[in-house]
């Protein structure tokens, strides 16, 4: 007995022993809040006060100091997120993660992101001040990686650390322009639907601009005012593990006319991926000549998003097609040619090696012509024997986006903040803008070129025809501005813009949902405060989605529904499009659309291009329409031969099935089909993908408010199973005041932190849901008076 005593006593000690050191190096793996560390290279003293929730406040005496140590506090909340994004642009995932991921390092490689980084470092001027503040940062997160803890997914993975330097800054802005892929998802799918179908089946799908929905307005008016399986695969890699995208957003500002404090508001709400961590991190930087409370990506130094007591200015996604598809001809004899006019060219032939985690190095070359990349073997999308290559905006021209982040940041009102816009070529912005001079505006900032009304860019062209490689380049003027408009406030919802070059910019447009929403509101009231935007940002009501129902419902009959279903019927003509959680109409009304839409498209399309088309902007943009045309092709079932179904058929059985798989997936009690249990979110860690490290990694799942295309906006995509399983939305919410401009107020998804041994990996999480927000702080004396923890970096010259 004694014996199995001491055997317990051993094993007692010998599990207390592993806590304490377990204990230990968890506790070396946290951020630093607090404290002294000294910083190579910093002149002066530099002071960082953390805030409630992790905010890192920074004040310096010069720029260069302020930037170095801007780059060490990030790097030690988000390290292993900045090995992640510059690792997409120059093809160097499966390095981590393995085979898997070789065909999104192939597909990004051929897009020629990692090559164009290092012809634009080959011209930079190392003596300008946006590159001399980048390298600051750049060596802040360096020590970083020399000096502190190493984060746990780099054991995990057995990545090793390595320095960063200016061409991963380049890298990571390149994956941000191709995030915005839709150019990728739509063109070879609208071509295939095109060979497979015919003409007569594009019609009705949205591709052209719509002269009937709600445009975003010029201000000031000219002329042109009358003008009313593959890349899929490529984006569901970067989606598994968890790497934010950029879809779309809100922003708005509203002139001091309309609110109720006589100064401008400023409110945005870009819509990304959801990931962990979620993509910006906030970060308050103060010097003598500078300051900004700014949102930061992975590895880069300027904010994207910013405000001070000058000026606000946010993001959305502007939406404009910037991505050309080109048939090649190939030498009949010669396969090493093709043709270009009525010259035969040689193909440029690229090699490239890949290296993969736990096994060889992978070898492998594409084409390439004058217009870009041949794709074929590259984008499974991509099929057939015909060459298929891509001409893309951002790698044709000459780069300045990390020079005009620099300008936004360092601009001190309009005309400078104007000027700065004008190096943004790709992806292109909607960029949305207030100050404390009472000017509102908003700017289309991309690199926009004439398109003649005879080519069509939303199919891949055939040789020798769409558009030229030289393109003919807009002026900036001539992109679509508004500022300081009569009508006192601007907006962009992604929705389709008005003209002012006299001509109308092709691209992959939001329906007008929440554009209208926003019109809505905004018209509607004269007194606008701070709290009231901040409600309104959480909005979560669709007139659309009320109007689509009230028409199917015109067309649906009665005959056989059970009493049950008649209520339900009853709930849906009272319903006011909203999305609270404890909705059941919200429940019955998707699964009601996805049915029709599966109805609609699938005999036509089977179901590869099925899921294809349902993962598009051009869906979204279509329902609405095509619901309302019941003369349209698409309604008849081409499966069931000599029966012509009509509009009215497909929205009966719809509805009958809709009804019937919610009573088998979430009972015969409709009571219990509310929204928030079938809508839900979870912000995924890549490493969360294993199942036993899941609950540790990701945050939630969470039952959550909103939908797709509200001004709340949480997409999700349509599933059989009618489980909405939320992929993307706000990635902040901002609302600044410039009438209490040192109150604004805003929301991270989930934590300002990417440690998940920091208190601050989640701890916004539940507000997010609640759709709370929490102050950012300016005021340097209430920052240090509420300071939960001080950083002191000191020099070590």
């Amino acid at each position: 007995m004694n014996r199995f005593k001491r055997l317990g006593w051993g094993l007692l000690a010998l599990i207390g022993v592993l806590a304490v050191a377990i204990g230990s190096f968890t506790y070396h793996l946290k951020p630093d809040y607090d404290g002294e560390t000294k910083l190579r290279g910093l002149s002066e003293e530099v002071q960082v006060y953390y805030d409630t929730y992790g905010i890192p406040h920074i004040y310096a005496e010069n720029d260069a100091d302020a930037f170095k140590a801007l780059g060490y506090v990030h790097a030690q909340d988000r390290l292993w997120q900045m090995e992640l994004l510059r690792r997409i642009g120059s093809g160097r995932l499966a390095e981590v993660f393995g085979k898997d991921l070789l065909g999104t390092d192939k597909f990004f490689l051929a897009l020629g992101v990692d090559d164009y980084s290092s012809e634009t470092i080959a011209k930079v001027n190392s003596n300008d001040e946006s590159v001399q503040l980048s390298l600051a940062y750049l060596d802040g997160i360096n020590q970083f990686i020399d000096e502190g803890p190493t984060p746990v997914e780099f054991y995990l993975t057995g990545t090793e650390k390595k320095p960063f330097v200016l061409k991963d800054v380049y890298n990571t802005l390149g994956y941000m322009a191709f995030s915005f892929a839709m150019a990728h998802k739509t063109d070879p799918l609208l071509s295939r639907i095109k060979d497979k179908l015919g003409f007569e089946y594009l019609k009705d799908l949205e591709i052209d601009s719509d002269t009937t929905t709600l445009w975003i307005k010029n201000y000031p008016r000219n002329r042109a005012d009358s003008i009313q399986k593959s890349i899929s695969e490529v984006m569901s890699s970067l989606e598994k593990l968890s790497i934010p995208l950029f879809e779309g957003s809100n922003g708005w500002a509203i002139a001091a006319e309309k609110t109720k404090n006589g100064k401008v508001i400023f409110a945005n709400d870009p819509h990304i991926g959801f990931s962990q961590p979620s993509v910006w991190y906030e970060a308050h930087v103060s010097t003598p000549s500078y300051e900004k409370y700014g949102y930061h990506l992975a590895g880069v130094p300027y904010p994207v998003l910013g405000h001070n007591r000058k000026l606000a200015y946010g993001m959305t996604m502007f939406e404009n097609d910037d991505v050309d598809f080109y048939y090649e001809k190939t030498h009949p004899t010669d396969p090493r040619k093709y043709k270009k006019g009525d010259e035969w060219k040689d193909y440029e032939i690229i090699s490239k090696t890949i290296k993969v985690k736990d096994s060889d190095d992978i070898h492998f070359s594409y084409k390439k012509t004058h217009h870009g990349p041949v794709l074929n073997g590259i984008a499974d999308q991509v099929t057939g024997e015909r060459p298929v290559s891509m001409w893309w905006v951002f790698t044709k021209v000459e780069n300045q986006l990390l020079n005009s982040l620099h300008n936004m940041s360092y601009a001190n009102g309009l005309g400078e903040f104007k000027k700065a816009l004008e190096g943004l070529h790709a992806p292109g912005l909607g960029i949305v803008y207030g100050d404390a001079e009472d000017n509102v505006a908003y700017w289309a900032a991309a690199k926009l070129y004439t398109i003649p009304d005879s080519i069509h860019t939303k199919f891949v062209s055939e040789e020798g025809k769409g558009l030229p490689v030289e393109k003919e380049y807009l002026d900036f003027s001539e992109n679509p501005h508004t500022i300081n408009p009569p009508w006192h406030y601007v907006y962009s919802a992604n929705n389709q813009p008005d003209s002012i070059a006299g001509m109308l910019y092709p691209g992959y447009y939001l329906p007008e949902n929440r554009a209208r929403r926003i019109f809505q509101l905004l018209e509607s009231k004269g007194d606008w405060d701070k709290e009231a935007v901040g409600h309104m940002i959480n909005d979560n009501t669709s007139p659309v989605n009320v109007e689509i129902v009230t028409m199917l419902l015109s067309k649906l009959k009665i005959d056989g529904l059970s009493t049950g279903q008649l209520k339900i019927l009853d709930a849906l003509k009272q319903w006011r499009g909203d999305y609270p959680k404890t909705s059941i109409e919200a429940t019955v009304y998707h699964k009601w659309m996805y049915c029709i839409l599966k109805h609609i498209f699938k005999d036509e399309l089977g179901d590869i291009l099925f899921e294809e088309i349902m993962n598009t902007h051009l869906i979204k943009r279509t329902m609405a329409p095509i619901f309302a045309n019941e003369n349209s092709i698409w309604w008849d079932d081409i499966s069931t031969l000599n029966i012509a179904e009509s509009q009215t058929d497909i929205v009966n059985v719809s509805f009958r099935e809709a009804l019937q798989n919610l009573e088998t997936t979430l009972g015969e009690d409709s009571a219990s089909w509310v929204w928030g249990r079938v809508h839900t979110i979870e912000h995924g860690h890549p490493i969360g993908q294993i199942e036993a490290l899941r609950s540790f990694f990701n945050v939630g799942p969470f039952g959550v408010n909103g939908t797709r295309e509200v001004i709340n906006n949480l997409y999700f995509p349509y599933t059989e199973d009618g489980v909405y399983k939320v992929s993307s939305g706000p990635s902040t919410r901002r609302v600044i005041d410039f009438s209490d401009v040192e109150n604004g107020i805003s929301i991270l998804p989930t934590g300002q932190s990417g440690n998940p041994f920091s208190e601050h990996y989640k701890d916004q999480a539940g507000m997010y849901v609640n759709g709370e927000f929490r102050k950012m702080m300016l005021n340097k004396e209430e920052i240090v008076s509420t300071s939960k923890s001080q950083l002191t970096l000191k020099p070590d010259n």
